[in-house]
């Protein structure tokens, strides 16, 4: 049970520091930015700016997203999908 409080709490803290980047970025404060929000439409993310993102979230969380993946990243839910897979710790077989 922990390690599962552990695990939303660390996606709670993920979603919240992307939330923080892609308002530094956009412009758009944080707290008009939720998981549905949808780049494009509601946050007005242009192309430039989504690299911007991408960029920023990759240095952070110290991952390579794919550009195949960030083609089809429409929402804060899908960056934070892709982010929580990425930085999952891979299991260590003894």
């Amino acid at each position: 049970m922990e390690e599962e409080e552990q695990q939303e709490m660390s996606e709670y803290n993920i979603e919240r520091e992307i939330i923080a980047i892609i308002s530094e970025i956009s412009g758009v404060e944080e707290d008009m930015i939720s998981p549905q929000s949808h780049l494009a439409n509601d946050l007005e993310i242009d192309s430039i700016k989504a690299i911007e993102i991408i960029v920023a979230i990759e240095k952070k969380y110290k991952i390579s997203i794919r550009d195949e993946d960030i083609s089809q990243i429409k929402t804060l839910q899908e960056i934070l999908s892709l982010v929580t897979s990425l930085t999952k710790p891979t299991p260590t077989h003894a």
